[in-house]
């Protein structure tokens, strides 16, 4: 009888898949977990040998993604660039991508919550979100990069001062149909402050957004700061950065040696879209309809 139970529970496994909450995390997990092996690779890989016997090598077993004109293997060279473009979107001191979230999510909350003050403030918010939104976000980054001098200080301000934006909007139409409830209007009604309302009753419902907002982020900023780094406004050309190694292999793609270039892009768009991934799926976790599935 047990063993006729555990058969049939079997079975049910079988045949009744796993729910969406279960089938989430584990396509956050396994996300991550490529994630973190890309950094944790990219941050062991430190000095790359060169060989210029072997220069130039298109992909094969010795070298999944060739070599470059000076016979290093691009395969390294990628994970080691990779890992330093996770490390922009994590890391403070010398990662560009997390202190701009944190920049970005501190502008995007501040304004979010003045927008539930007034109608005046809503409006002018709203202003701003449009003024700044209306600007091309890579002219903008090499501008305010350029004006803090370049190098990580100048990206840092660059993605921080221009990616608050689409979080702002969305948190300002959130607070504005926060703002419709009844328990809102009572404790106005009251003699709540302004100020009190925001924290006690907004602030709190508009904090899964502000995580999903910043977990989407770090793509942008990635994106970003390899974009500017390639154009010679971000990192500079000795940093082992995704932007550089697609800069250097403009180079030679003219000659025939399209993998200096291919792989490394690829494996960019891959780690950007693996993000994406995760703030989709972490939104599906946080947002009540979805949650219990």
């Amino acid at each position: 009888m047990i063993k006729k139970r555990q058969s049939d529970d079997k079975r049910q496994w079988f045949l009744y898949p796993a729910n969406l909450r279960t089938k989430t995390l584990v396509i956050i997990a396994l996300s991550a977990i490529v994630i973190l092996s890309v950094f944790i690779s990219g941050y062991f890989i430190k000095d790359i040998p060169t060989s210029f016997v072997n220069a130039n090598q298109m992909p094969s077993l010795e070298h999944l993604f060739g070599t470059d004109w000076m016979g290093r293997d691009m395969f390294q060279r990628t994970i080691a660039g990779l890992g330093l473009s996770i490390m922009v979107g994590f890391i403070a001191s010398v990662m560009v991508g997390f202190i701009a979230s944190v920049v970005s999510t501190f502008i995007s909350i501040v304004l979010g919550l003045f927008s539930s003050f007034n109608r005046f403030a809503d409006e002018t918010v709203a202003g701003i979100i449009d003024l700044f939104g209306s600007i091309p976000h890579i002219l903008l980054i090499i501008l305010i990069s350029i004006m803090f001098g370049g190098g990580i200080i100048g990206v840092v301000m660059g993605v921080g001062l221009t990616h608050w934006t689409p979080l702002a909007r969305v948190l300002r139409s959130e607070v504005k149909e926060i703002r419709t409830k009844e328990y809102i209007h009572l404790a106005e009604n009251l003699g709540k402050s302004k100020v009190w309302i925001a924290t006690k009753h907004i602030f709190p419902l508009i904090v899964s957004q502000i995580i999903v907002g910043v977990i989407l982020m770090f793509p942008h900023a990635i994106m970003h700061e390899a974009a500017i780094t390639f154009l010679g406004f971000g990192l500079p050309p000795h940093e082992p950065a995704i932007g550089v190694i697609l800069a250097e292999s403009m180079n030679y793609l003219s000659s025939g040696y399209w993998w200096l270039a291919f792989y490394p892009g690829m494996s960019l768009l891959i780690i950007v879209l693996l993000f994406d991934l995760i703030g989709e799926n972490v939104e599906k976790l946080l947002n009540p309809e979805t949650a219990q599935e």
